[in-house]
């Protein structure tokens, strides 16, 4: 098992704390209580932690948001298939509104985990040597906070301050203001921040990665650019964090992936113990169950966008990330498509093209996501770990910066280093500067029947060419709708049967739940009331 110590800390003490049925209830540690021991600090803390493998992977998590909303992976109806209320199609067709389950999960589950920590941070900094891990969770919430500002842009801030204060309903802040609170958070938290490769915890590396992010995104957070602030951080993570990329891409992605050289801040999962990484139920044909020994059916629904496949170059071992072609079981025997009756007789095979819309597929098209290794025999979740920040980020996010501010023979290098690993002739891996500055060989357009019928293509995009990079690299890693709207994409272009539908749509409605639950808050412009 993969657990981490201060999570098995967690459930040892709260077994000990079960066992004491005296009449006195104590339902929290207050300060004269708590051991600030290291270890216990860790284990208290443990719950806003096990709270990403929710946000990232729960039901309706945050890979629905950031991929299902992209050009990457759709999830079309199939005949006869789990009805989904149409929520996956609402998120391909950018028809998102206040009651979408997606944003909703997001917010209720962070701003849960934001509570933990603030309660936590306030009863933690009243015991002596506590700064290291006052400074952990302060960093960590505002990873949280990050994600939250990323996805609707002007939320509500509370820090350990406000916890205690009965009663308290706290404003909603201009995204600015908010992203000024991350920046700040972090800064402050880094000169107490472990620089060991702690793995699954918030560390200094960690930390870096989060203000690199926020600062490559700085044009679309706060119209302002900072792309030197950017490779500051990641020039640190690259040059003294130790990391080193794998020697395979799939190595961190594979099921004992917490020994990846790569993996700078990861979310832990567990099969029995610790999250729901149900991605191989959401992906595949309920038929291959059979070539995995699931203990249970998948769903049959997740699939690749034809027209991003038609991107790759065929000798990139990226490529590899889909499942595709015709299916057998473990035992090396056909296995059957089986939810349409006149093709039960029929070898399952995932084919590229769909012959259909989001509105209608046939069951085996599609190339299903297979880039977290599916372990076989397998009975419930996954067990792979979620790399949320791995080295090669960091070099594509340096590279970018670079080509963004003139140096695109240097930006590729860096680019052509990440892709070494993934070409058997390593002429193939390279790229140039003048190929960085190229447009995307994306055909954006509306796509029916296996073709493009009103095509939009991608010359135009402005480094559309690196855009296709971060593609191949971080496809089905949660980037996706972020890089289209950096690169000014995920407003303006088609593809499947999604059309743009304004600008607006760059951040998502407060959730209703939260619009009922507090009176200071209200939709984000362009949504209505």
């Amino acid at each position: 098992m993969k657990i981490k110590k201060y999570l098995v800390l967690v459930l040892t003490i709260s077994a000990f704390a079960c066992t004491d049925l005296s009449e006195e209830p104590y339902d929290q540690l207050l300060p004269p209580d708590l051991d600030s021991s290291p270890d216990i600090l860790q284990a208290l803390a443990a719950p806003a932690y096990t709270s990403l493998n929710d946000v990232f992977f729960g039901w309706h998590g945050y890979f629905d948001l950031q991929e299902e909303s992209a050009d990457v992976i759709v999830t079309p109806a199939r005949p006869n298939g789990w009805v989904d209320g149409g929520t996956y199609r609402a998120l391909h067709m950018h028809e998102w509104n206040s009651l979408q389950s997606q944003p909703g999960s997001l917010w209720s589950r962070s701003y849960a985990a934001i509570k933990i920590i603030n309660d936590n941070i306030g009863s933690f900094k009243l015991l002596e040597g506590s700064e290291p891990v006052v400074a952990e969770l302060r960093a960590l919430r505002a990873f949280y906070y990050y994600l939250l500002m990323d996805s609707f842009g002007n939320i509500p801030v509370t820090t350990e301050a406000e916890s205690g204060i009965d009663g308290f309903v706290p404003e909603q802040l201009p995204r600015a203001q908010v992203f000024s609170f991350i920046v700040s958070e972090i800064e402050e938290s880094l000169p107490f921040l472990n620089k060991e490769k702690v793995y699954g915890q918030m560390n200094y590396w960690a930390a870096r990665m989060v203000l690199a992010k926020l600062f490559l995104n700085a044009k679309v957070y706060i119209n302002e650019e900072k792309w030197d602030d950017a490779i500051v951080q990641v020039n640190d993570v690259i040059d003294n964090g130790g990391y080193a990329l794998t020697p395979t891409y799939f190595d961190n992605f594979e099921t004992e992936n917490q020994n990846s050289t790569e993996q700078i801040f990861s979310v832990v999962y567990d099969e029995v113990r610790s999250g729901w990484l149900h991605y191989h139920w959401k992906t595949l044909h309920p038929a291959s169950q059979a070539t995995y020994d699931l203990g249970t059916q998948p769903w049959g629904g997740s699939c690749a966008i034809p027209q991003f496949i038609d991107t790759y170059d065929p000798n990139d071992a990226r490529l590899g990330i889909w499942i595709k072609g015709p299916q057998f079981s473990s035992a090396g025997l056909p296995i059957y498509n089986s939810i349409d009756p006149a093709l039960s007789t029929v070898q399952l095979n995932y084919t590229k093209d769909i012959d259909g819309s989001v509105d209608a597929t046939k069951e085996y098209e599609g190339y299903r996501v297979g880039k977290f290794e599916i372990e076989e025999g397998t009975l419930g979740p996954l067990s792979n770990d979620l790399p949320v920040f791995r080295l090669a980020d960091a070099m594509m996010i340096k590279a970018e910066c670079l080509l963004r501010t003139g140096e695109s023979d240097a930006a590729a290098e860096i680019v052509t280093a990440v892709r070494r690993r993934n070409f058997a002739n390593a002429l193939d891996a390279e790229v140039t500067g003048a190929e960085l500055l190229q447009g995307s060989v994306y055909n954006y357009g509306k796509y029916e029947n296996g073709e493009v019928i009103s095509p939009e293509g991608g010359d135009d995009i402005e480094y559309g060419r690196f855009l296709d990079e971060l593609g191949y690299e971080f496809a089905a890693e949660f980037h996706r709708r972020q890089d289209l709207i950096r690169f000014g994409v995920f407003t303006t272009k088609s593809w499947f049967s999604h059309v743009p539908k304004g600008d607006h749509k760059i951040i998502f409605d407060i959730p209703q739940s939260a619009l009922d639950a507090n009176p200071k808050l209200s939709h984000n412009p362009g949504y209505l009331p």
